[in-house]
């Protein structure tokens, strides 16, 4: 058993990497993912997990700017799943929702780094399809992505099935417009490195190399005007 730590002491330090049980943790979470498991390992979660991200994000923001973690709490007034607890931790910098953003995620999966627009309110999924159809700010995507994806990254995002309305089926770029959500996204395995120093420099450089996309998210999605619903 990990011995409890005063969270009055899990102010911003030195990121050192993600505590030894913090993959336990979530493994363990998965197996029960109840109050109980909660409140008996949530010094865990303090220790081992939250306060390493805080460290993380802390660690980062002179470069990319200052980041949030993400509540443990799910929200399941809409969802058929109850479970109340998130099976992973995530920290994101972000110009405003779907404007472009910076992510990372520790989790039963290891360690999961993404950039992009991760939702897109309905001007901004407009904004959105007009820059992918233009020739020059599409193109500049595509270049974009096929770097990326030289790099080892994942192109992910939830698609329509059909081109959207108003969209030629016979673009060159159609399938990139059929995205609701576009961003790109590297895996690592728990290994060692996740419990090191050396994990910011994996973040940092994975960061670094999706700044690109980031910013054409900024540029040309930019921070929605109408809001969410």
């Amino acid at each position: 058993m990990v011995p409890r730590m005063d969270e009055r002491k899990l102010c911003a330090v030195e990121f050192t990497g993600f505590g030894e049980h913090a993959i336990d943790f979530f493994d363990g979470l998965v197996v029960d993912n109840s109050k109980a498991f909660w409140e008996d390992n949530k010094h865990v979660y303090q220790s081992d997990v939250r306060a390493p991200m805080e460290a993380l994000l802390a660690e980062l923001e002179p470069e990319f700017g200052k980041g949030k973690v993400f509540r443990p709490y799910r929200d399941v007034r809409f969802s058929k799943d109850k479970t109340p607890y998130k099976d992973h931790c995530g920290g994101v910098v972000e110009l405003g929702r779907g404007g472009g953003a910076h992510y990372v995620q520790v989790g039963t999966a290891g360690l999961f780094v993404a950039g992009g627009s991760f939702a897109m309110a309905s001007d901004q999924i407009a904004r959105y399809r007009e820059s992918v159809t233009d020739d020059l700010r599409g193109q500049a995507l595509e270049k974009i992505l096929r770097k990326l994806a030289k790099q080892g990254w994942e192109l992910r995002g939830d698609k329509l099935k059909r081109a959207p309305k108003g969209v030629d089926p016979e673009h060159p770029r159609v399938e990139l417009a059929k995205h609701k959500r576009l961003y790109v996204a590297k895996v690592w395995p728990p290994d060692d490195t996740l419990h090191e120093p050396e994990c910011l420099d994996r973040v940092r450089t994975a960061w670094r190399e999706v700044n690109p996309l980031v910013d054409w998210c900024a540029d040309h999605i930019g921070v929605t005007e109408v809001g969410f619903r």
